[in-house]
C-alpha cells in the first residue's frame, strides 16, 4: 500500500530535530507517551493548526531523544483521544491524520499530522479568538494580541476552486476521471510516471488533494480536466451549451451541443466545432484563396475563455452558453460583472477574476491571457474584420457579449456607429494615439469622399458623451479625440 505523502516530510523533520543534539522544531514535537493534560494537548493542536504548513506530533521518542516506540493498543488510544480533541476542544474543528512507521531505530513510531487551517486563529472552543496558541522556538505558547492579529490577516476562506468535487478516491480512479495527459500536454511537459511524483504534481497544480491514502479531486481539477463533467454531479449543470438558431431569434433552433469535457481539455474541441458551424467567407491570404469564419478567431477564443473562467460558480443550475444566430453570436456567462467593472471600461482594464486559480491556469495553458489586453485584442480584430461594435449586456445574474456579423457603415444604426467610435477611441488611446477623422474612416473602411459623414458621426459621439476633444487640438479638420474618461 502506498505511503502517505506527508510521512517522508515528517521523518525528515524528525531527523533534523535529533542532530547534532536533540532539539524540537516549530513544525515538530516529540513525546514518549500521551499526556493526561487535555488542555495542553489542545494547545499543541491549536499551535500546529495555526502554523504555516501545519506540523507533526511524534510519539515514541523520549525527552532525551531516545527511541522508545509505541505499542499498537497505545497508538489506537492516542489517535482516538487526539481526534476527539481536534473535534471537540478547538474551533474551527481540526481533522488529523496519522501513520505508524517502523523507524530505522527498530521501534515503531506514531506520527500525527496536524494540517494548517485556512481559517485562523484556531482557538479554544467556546472562548474568544484571543484564546489561541502558536509555535515559537520549538515550544507551544499563548499568542499575543499582535500575533492573533497577524493570524487573522493570514486567514482565508477556501475558494470555490479548492473545494472537493469527488469522494475520496484511489490514484488510479483520479486518472480515470481526469484527462491528466491533456493537462500535461497543455503545460508542455511530460506527465509524471512515478505515483508519488504524480501525486505531488496533482497537489501542486491544485487538481487533487491527498488525504490519508486517497485523493479528493478539487472543483478546479474537475472543471478543468474532467473527461466527462457529468461524472461530477455538482458540476453537471456547468457544462457549456452551444445552440444554433435558424433566424435572428430563439424561435427556431437548428441544433444544440452540450459540452462533455472539462473546460481546459475540451477548449480546442469547442473552438473547432464553432469554426465548423459558423458562417464562412472567402478571403485571400498570401495570394491563396481560403475560407474563414466571418468572426475573428481571436475574438471567439478570448470571449469564450472569459465566459468560462470569470463566471460565478456559486450560481447553481446555470452554465455558460453560446447562442449562434443568423446575424450574430452571443456568449453568456453566469454571474453579474464585478462591481469594479463597467461594461464600457472592459477594454484594457486591469484583469480581475472571481476564480483566480482557473484564470491563472488558462494563462499557463496558453488558452488566454491575464494581462488585461484580451478585450483590446477582441476589439482590434473586430475593426480588422469590419464588424459592428462589441456589445456587452449586463443581466440580473449574468452578462453577455455579442459579436455581430459584418455590416457596412450604411447598414449600422446610429447607436452602433457611436459605440464603434467610442471603442475605436479607446483602442487608439491605449496605443498612445488619438482618434481622428482619418483613423475613424479607416476603421469603417470609408473613402476620403465620406469625410463629412465621419465628421458628423464624431460630433454625435461627442454630444453623446462618449468621446471628447483632446486638450490643445484646434480646428475641425485635424481635431484629435480621446475617450470621455481619459
Amino acid at each position: 500500500m502506498a505511503t502517505k505523502l506527508w510521512v517522508s516530510d515528517a521523518l525528515e523533520a524528525l531527523g533534523e530535530s535529533l542532530t547534532p543534539i536533540p532539539h524540537e522544531l516549530n513544525e515538530l514535537d516529540w513525546k514518549a507517551r500521551l499526556s493526561d493534560h487535555k488542555d495542553r494537548l489542545a494547545e499543541h493542536l491549536m499551535a500546529f493548526a495555526n502554523h504555516p504548513n501545519g506540523g507533526y506530533l511524534v510519539f515514541g521518542v523520549a525527552d532525551d531523544g531516545q527511541f522508545v516506540g509505541v505499542a499498537p493498543s497505545e497508538a489506537r488510544e492516542i489517535t482516538a483521544r487526539l481526534a476527539n480533541l481536534g473535534r471537540e476542544a478547538v474551533e474551527p474543528p481540526v481533522a488529523l491524520d496519522h501513520a505508524v512507521v517502523d523507524h530505522s531505530s527498530g521501534v515503531p513510531l506514531l506520527l500525527v499530522r496536524i494540517p494548517e487551517q485556512p481559517v485562523k486563529p484556531i482557538h479554544r472552543r467556546g472562548k474568544s479568538e484571543m484564546e489561541t496558541w502558536i509555535r515559537s522556538g520549538g515550544t507551544t505558547r499563548k499568542a499575543s494580541r499582535q500575533e492573533v492579529g497577524a493570524l487573522m490577516l493570514n486567514s482565508s476562506t477556501p475558494c470555490w476552486e479548492d473545494l472537493r468535487a469527488s469522494p475520496l478516491l484511489k490514484l488510479e480512479d483520479v486518472q480515470a476521471l481526469l484527462d491528466l495527459e491533456a493537462i500535461a500536454a497543455l503545460l508542455q511537459r511530460p506527465q509524471p510516471e512515478d505515483p508519488d511524483d504524480l501525486a505531488r504534481w496533482l497537489l501542486a497544480e491544485g487538481i487533487a488533494i491527498p488525504e490519508g491514502r486517497g485523493y479528493y479531486i478539487t472543483h478546479f481539477g474537475a472543471i478543468a480536466a474532467a473527461r466527462k463533467l457529468e461524472d461530477f454531479p455538482s458540476l453537471d449543470r456547468k457544462r457549456i451549451r452551444v445552440v444554433r438558431y435558424r433566424g435572428t431569434n430563439k424561435v427556431d433552433a437548428i441544433d444544440e451541443l452540450l459540452g462533455q469535457r472539462g473546460y481546459a481539455v475540451g477548449f480546442e474541441g469547442l473552438i473547432t466545432h464553432l469554426r465548423r458551424v459558423l458562417p464562412h467567407s472567402e478571403v485571400i491570404q498570401q495570394s491563396l484563396r481560403t475560407e474563414t469564419t466571418v468572426y475573428p478567431d481571436i475574438a471567439l477564443r478570448e470571449l469564450i475563455a472569459n465566459a468560462l473562467i470569470h463566471q460565478d460558480f456559486n450560481i447553481s443550475g446555470a452554465g455558460p452558453m453560446v447562442d449562434i444566430y443568423a446575424d450574430r453570436i452571443t456568449v453568456t456567462s453566469p454571474g453579474s460583472l464585478l462591481p469594479s467593472k463597467k461594461p464600457d471600461r472592459l477594454i484594457g482594464t486591469t484583469p480581475e477574476s472571481r476564480n483566480e486559480r482557473l484564470a491563472k491556469a488558462f494563462r499557463r495553458y496558453r488558452i488566454c491571457e491575464e494581462r488585461g489586453t484580451g478585450f483590446q485584442k477582441v476589439v482590434s480584430a473586430i475593426e480588422l474584420f469590419g464588424l459592428p461594435p462589441l456589445v456587452v449586456t449586463p443581466h440580473e445574474n449574468a452578462f453577455s457579449v455579442t459579436l455581430s456579423a459584418p455590416r457596412k457603415f450604411a447598414e449600422m444604426s446610429g447607436p452602433e456607429r457611436i459605440e464603434a467610435t467610442y471603442q475605436h477611441a479607446v483602442l487608439q488611446y491605449l496605443s498612445s494615439q488619438v482618434l481622428t477623422n482619418t483613423s475613424l474612416r479607416e476603421r469603417f473602411k470609408l473613402s476620403d469622399k465620406q469625410r463629412n459623414n465621419i465628421t458628423n458621426l464624431i460630433g454625435d459621439a461627442v454630444e453623446a458623451g462618449r468621446i471628447k476633444r483632446k486638450d490643445g487640438s484646434t480646428g475641425n479638420k485635424f481635431a484629435e479625440y480621446i475617450p470621455y474618461w481619459a
